[in-house]
């Protein structure tokens, strides 16, 4: 019923505002925005039965004996495209997609699928899971090499940051695409801008983050810029990072906030934690999937490196913000890890999943990790059970592949598929020169 009321509503709309056409959106397993548009005409058929297309045509879906795939449009991501003017053509909308397999069921392999499934199983315990991500950027004058548009630093403002106006033309697309942004501003980094969006519920802001990412690009486009997420585009600056905020709700009230406990935290929100860092070094390659994302996670920029946790320390991989009183609802944990270039559907599911194990199998929180991790010895660090997160994409990959959680959370299919990509991805990398290399190696040997 639900489903045919906003279906009703998305039609209505349609309408009313003249649209033309409707981008049927939905992400491959590395998370790539996928689109085909269908005419007006076609939206009523596509909203009850979903339209069909070839799947063997996107990485990860399907081989080319059983290509045929359906996206079903979720009525309540309807959108219109602010950035394509109705003179050009008709008005343009878009709707978020669940792929389907010809005879209706899930497929196995879309990332959306995998996050409604962890949803659900939170769901069956009560909880509902809200997440607030903290998104990093890089704006340059082209693709062909990262040159900087400014020198500005953290909260700058004009004339050092030029970028004030294009994350203006941002939020306003987003507005009107109806993403709230919690605030902007200049990040740390020569050129690089920080975004965060208004914390709800996890499919929402995993909608929400691919929405961002194309307008981001859409406006740097307009603006012969080029924008980027890519984790370290920027040889000793500072990386890219998408620190996300998690909790849990059980209906309107905050299931991580204890009134009694010193640091605000209630035993299940001291549970999920565990549950992040005991499970942190095999989700890393999901959250963190791609050879350059070990770049970021270096000392030296406040990326985490080490699988702590910490109330103010803001290298830690978990930091838990301080509630204030009467702010109940603002209680949560922020993991560090992610960069802004993961997907985020698998990404937030594997949050989830690892949290909740925690809470499952009543994981006991460790003590507070020690501020200056970076000064102490491997032994050091050894002897207070501080682990190191994966040092690269292969040693991401090794944790994963030995992972029950990972594999149950993602699925065989998408499970086997992304270690099989991401072993190709790093013995492409291995066998490159780089230009390291060359400045290093050929003018000696």
């Amino acid at each position: 019923m639900e489903h045919d009321t906003a279906a009703d509503f998305v039609l209505q709309a349609a309408e009313e505002r003249g649209i033309r056409f409707v981008r049927l959106w939905f992400t491959d397993i590395l998370g790539y925005l996928k689109s085909f548009a269908i005419p007006a005409e076609e939206l009523p058929e596509a909203l009850s039965e979903g339209a069909s297309f070839d799947g063997s045509a996107v990485n990860g879906f399907a081989r080319r004996e059983e290509a045929d795939m359906v996206a079903r449009p979720d009525p309540r991501t309807f959108a219109v495209l602010p950035w394509r003017s109705p003179e050009e053509g008709g008005a343009v909308a878009r709707m978020y997609c669940d792929v389907l397999t010809p005879d209706g069921e899930p497929f196995e392999g879309d990332p959306r699928h995998v996050l409604k499934r962890a949803l659900a199983r939170a769901g069956e315990r009560g909880f509902t899971f809200y997440v607030g991500p903290e998104v990093e950027f890089f704006l340059f004058e082209s693709a062909a090499r990262p040159t900087p548009l400014d020198v500005g630093s953290y909260f700058d403002l004009t004339p050092l940051d030029v970028g004030s106006d294009f994350r203006r033309q941002v939020i306003t697309y987003l507005e009107q695409m109806g993403i709230p942004v919690k605030d902007s501003h200049h990040e740390v980094g020569a050129s690089q801008h920080g975004v965060d969006l208004r914390h709800a519920d996890a499919l929402t802001i995993a909608d929400s983050m691919m929405t961002f990412r194309l307008v981001v690009k859409e406006v740097a486009r307009e603006a012969g810029l080029y924008a980027t997420f890519m984790p370290k585009p920027i040889q000793g600056e500072w990386g890219s990072g998408m620190h996300t905020h998690l909790s849990l709700f059980r209906g309107e009230r905050n299931a991580f906030y204890d009134a009694a406990d010193p640091i605000h935290l209630s035993p299940e929100a001291r549970a999920f934690v565990a549950g992040l860092l005991r499970h942190a070094r095999e989700i890393t390659a999901v959250t963190n999937q791609w050879v350059n994302s070990y770049k970021r996670l270096v000392p030296g920029f406040e990326a985490p490196v080490r699988v702590s946790w910490g109330v103010r320390n803001r290298g830690a991989l978990v930091r838990v913000p301080l509630s204030k009183p009467g702010k109940e609802g603002s209680c949560r944990a922020e993991y560090r890890a992610p960069d802004p270039a993961c997907n985020p559907y698998l990404a937030f599911a594997l949050l989830l999943e690892a949290g909740l194990r925690g809470i499952e199998r009543g994981y006991e929180l460790p003590a507070e990790s020690p501020d200056d991790l970076d000064r102490m010895g491997e032994e050091e660090l050894a002897a207070a059970g501080i682990a190191s997160l994966p040092e690269s994409l292969p040693e991401a990959l090794a944790e994963m592949r030995g992972s029950d959680l990972v594999r149950e959370t993602l699925g065989d299919h998408l499970f086997e598929w992304f270690l099989e990509n991401k072993v190709e991805e790093w013995n492409e990398y291995k066998a490159y020169v780089t230009g390291f290399e060359l400045e290093r190696y050929l003018p000696r040997l």
